[in-house]
């Protein structure tokens, strides 16, 4: 897999960073522009998720349910039986934490062409503490039959799988994160459902990473300080954790001796179970997980939970010299 065109700058100290979310929000206002079918539904959480410039430019398609995302996903649904193409957004602790069988019933079931946003996932929502902070999401969605996961790694990219996800017909979950994130792609970086891009490659790597979401940013900084120390390294970003690029990861599995997974989810059931599925038939590979360690988040800053649970770059870098030792 051949290196894609990325943000020239991110490695400067002053890299721009926005939220995650503001991709969504970005997408949903360009689609909604040139498809009358696209309609919004929020739980009381307009701003927040970014759907408030949607709900000001097009108020007749756009729906306040109230604290109440089990009504929600039955109301996205019903709407996508009647050919609109809604996106229902909330904290991804509240959709899919809270709704979780309305999204598999009415939903997946039924096959309805509704598009689930969690936005706040991860230890990065930072001082909202671990009640909030969803670190289940990708493993309640890519359980269920029919739904797509994505999990976009900067606002930019967030934006281009905000505009793919409207027009694949079925459910999809994007998942967001609040905090600002460093941006990692580019305009002309290539996005598709279901690919994989490779952001970092060491001639002759010893090592792979797999990275997801907001960590991405930490897995590029780790790469370029493990190259630096003499440890050959390739990284690949995986915006879609289901389905999941099986041909990617198979071909990065016979190019290096170790992987490891990163990601701001617990290591049961996210990106690194999906990985270890697929290769524990094709390709036996020796594997390393960063990521919540089946334990709850905590009130902090963000930054300083992400180094707190060994999310950083430095944990991703202990990680792969761990696997390699073993």
């Amino acid at each position: 897999m051949n290196l894609v065109p990325i943000n020239p700058k991110i490695y400067d100290p002053k890299v721009e960073k926005f939220p995650i979310r503001k991709g969504y929000g970005d997408g949903l206002l360009s689609i909604g522009e040139t498809d009358h079918r696209i309609v919004a539904l929020s739980a009381d959480l307009v701003e927040s998720t970014y759907t408030h410039h949607f709900a000001k430019k097009f108020p007749e398609r756009f729906i306040q349910n109230g604290i109440a995302e089990q009504s929600m996903a039955s109301v996205a649904s019903g709407m996508a039986a009647m050919g609109k193409i809604p996106f229902m957004a909330s904290y991804a602790m509240f959709s899919p934490g809270r709704n979780w069988e309305q999204i598999r019933t009415s939903i997946c079931y039924n096959f309805t062409n509704v598009k689930i946003v969690g936005s706040h996932a991860g230890v990065t929502v930072g001082p909202d503490g671990g009640s909030h902070q969803a670190l289940e999401d990708i493993a309640l969605t890519r359980v269920l039959p029919r739904m797509m996961v994505i999990v976009p790694c900067d606002h930019i990219e967030a934006r281009k799988a905000t505009i793919a996800a409207a027009g694949y017909e079925g459910p999809v979950y994007i998942r967001l994160c609040r905090e600002n994130t460093a941006v990692v792609t580019a305009e002309e970086t290539p996005f598709e459902l279901g690919k994989a891009q490779c952001f970092f490659a060491s001639p002759q790597p010893v090592v792979g990473i797999i990275a997801i979401g907001a960590l991405v940013y930490e897995a590029m900084v780790a790469a370029k300080q493990l190259e630096e120390e003499g440890i050959p390294v390739k990284v690949l970003n995986m915006p879609t954790v289901k389905p999941l690029d099986e041909e990617a990861v198979l071909e990065l599995a016979k190019e290096v001796k170790a992987i490891v997974t990163v990601e701001e989810h617990q290591k049961k059931g996210g990106l690194g179970g999906a990985v270890a599925e697929y290769l524990s038939a094709a390709h036996p590979t020796k594997l390393a997980y960063v990521g919540m360690n089946d334990e709850f988040g905590q009130s902090g800053e963000p930054m300083e939970l992400v180094k707190y649970f060994h999310l950083d770059s430095t944990g991703i870098i202990a990680a792969v010299k761990d696997v390699l030792k073993s």
